[in-house]
């Protein structure tokens, strides 16, 4: 029972305001807007309902809590050990090419509850049958050139901003308003000005910081009004790049292209290597297009592909498996922290900017705290969301067999970009030998001689034509000429034309 009220404390106060921001709510207002269950992991568009309540936890933390394992597998209740990788294939001990990769010699057992299973991707792979001999030739070493590559409205103003009317201001007319917003020394200047000259007509610019100086904390008030008609636009900022990233790992663990090829350069790796690595960092993947055979001078993508082609017919260009991934490769995790961090302290500021302007006469004291309610609500969401898919992409990690060392050094933008342009790479390589193998067929087909049922159907068609009497008609319908012997032309005419 206690175990429970705890794990319920620890779901409330990951999505709890801070005790900071408590202090600046007035006491009128929940101190707290608890997450109902996972319904409300929803921002926009975007589901992320199906995060667990344990991807909260770190995997360090659940590590020391007892709920996951120890480096040496020794912490906690463990799954049984995933069964051993078999490879059929012989590795040879000869003089080829190596492939520089990070191999997992031993892939860590994974936490007993995951997203992901128990067990490690590679665990999960089929076994891959190669030639071996062909593979020896094809990259055995030979010397060192064989080595790899490597101003009008001022009246306006005063109550659009006191009432934030956005039928009047738009949010550019308040960015520049925040340039705007007058000095102590300005306002006097013009009041002096004003003071020594009573028929002085001020110039338009100069009335309108008047009547901007005359709005009690505009600052606050302009940044309290740019951070709610922004708020959209940070959420989702920061929630599409940590839905691309939770796409791009279910894409992955769905994807069978992606475990066919995973599984090819495993048993490729492994024959020139001459070894049995249970598995290797993907980051190899990246440079397989820079590694040649010795004889062909064809990059090793390009045997991998052909033998995916030869081993897999059926299976797809990877790449269109993937349209999470590139997305997710292209944007920038730390950048999205640092937003993340940012809102946090915009919606935090926000109350405390509140709190100062309620003590004056405003027109917003029934509706601005509903507004700023709903986005601390969202915000806590939406840091619940980062914990959890950002907890959930270390967990992935440790599925593809990383340490939980590498996987703290593996950032998500550089992972999804190596796997996303490895797929543009592994497509273009099989379109190429697709278009290959069919010109090979097309010239075979012009090549080769006419088959049995071609040649009998041309001989029958001969027959015909020999056994057709003369009297027959031609093709055009018309009877063909006779031919006779020209003496039998011969008669008195021609004897007398001759003498």
């Amino acid at each position: 029972m206690k175990e429970s009220e705890q794990s319920g404390d620890k779901r409330e106060e990951d999505i709890s305001p801070s005790r900071d921001s408590e202090r600046a709510w007035p006491q009128a207002w929940p101190q707290a807007w608890p997450l109902q269950a996972a319904a409300r992991l929803r921002l926009d568009v975007l589901d992320f309902t199906d995060l667990w309540d344990e991807e909260n936890l770190q995997v360090d933390a659940a590590s020391r809590s007892g709920r996951a394992w120890s480096e040496e597998g020794s912490c906690g209740v463990l799954a049984p050990p995933p069964p051993p990788f078999l490879l059929e294939v012989s590795p040879v001990k000869s003089a080829t090419l190596k492939l520089h990769w990070r191999p997992l010699q031993s892939v860590p057992p994974l936490p007993s509850r995951t997203r992901f299973g128990t067990r490690s991707i590679w665990s999960l792979l089929e076994p891959v049958r190669l030639d071996t001999a062909q593979l020896v030739f094809l990259f055995e070493r030979k010397g060192k050139s064989s080595a790899p590559l490597a101003a009008g409205r001022g009246h306006l103003l005063p109550p659009a901003i006191f009432s934030m009317d956005g039928s009047v201001l738009d949010r550019e007319d308040i960015r520049r308003l925040q340039t705007l917003i007058p000095s102590e020394e300005e306002l006097c200047l013009i009041k002096e000005a004003k003071g020594r000259h009573a028929d002085l007509c001020l110039a338009p610019a100069d009335l309108c910081l008047l009547a901007l100086g005359e709005i009690p904390h505009l600052g606050s008030r302009l940044q309290l009004w740019a951070f709610v008609l922004d708020y959209d636009s940070l959420e989702q900022e920061i929630a599409k790049p940590l839905f691309y990233l939770k796409q791009a790992m279910e894409q992955l663990l769905a994807s069978q292209a992606f475990r066919h090829v995973l599984a090819t350069v495993l048993a490729v790796g492994n024959v020139l290597n001459g070894c049995e690595a249970r598995g290797f960092e993907l980051s190899y993947l990246g440079k397989l297009s820079q590694v040649r055979d010795t004889h062909s001078r064809q990059p090793l993508l390009h045997h991998v592909c052909a033998l995916v082609l030869q081993l897999y017919p059926h299976s797809s260009d990877l790449c269109s498996d993937l349209s999470a991934v590139s997305k997710a490769g292209k944007c920038d995790y730390l950048l999205v922290r640092a937003n993340l961090e940012r809102l946090e302290a915009l919606s935090e500021g926000s109350w405390e900017q509140m709190t100062t302007l309620l003590d004056h006469r405003s027109e917003l004291r029934r509706r601005l705290p509903n507004l700023l309610k709903e986005r601390a609500d969202r915000t806590e969401v939406l840091r619940a969301v980062h914990r959890r898919v950002t907890n959930r992409f270390h967990s992935f990690l440790l599925f593809l067999g990383y340490s939980r060392a590498m996987a703290r050094e593996t950032r998500a933008q550089d992972f999804c970009r190596t796997i996303s342009n490895f797929s543009l790479e592994f497509r273009a390589a099989q379109q190429t030998l697709l278009r290959q193998k069919e010109r090979a067929a097309r010239s075979q087909r012009a090549k080769s001689p006419l088959s049995r049922t071609e040649q009998s159907e041309q001989h029958s068609m001969l027959e015909e034509v020999l056994r057709r009497p003369e009297s027959a008609s031609g093709p055009d319908g018309t009877v063909p000429l006779r031919r006779r012997r020209i003496s039998s032309l011969r008669g008195p005419v021609w004897t007398s034309c001759k003498r």
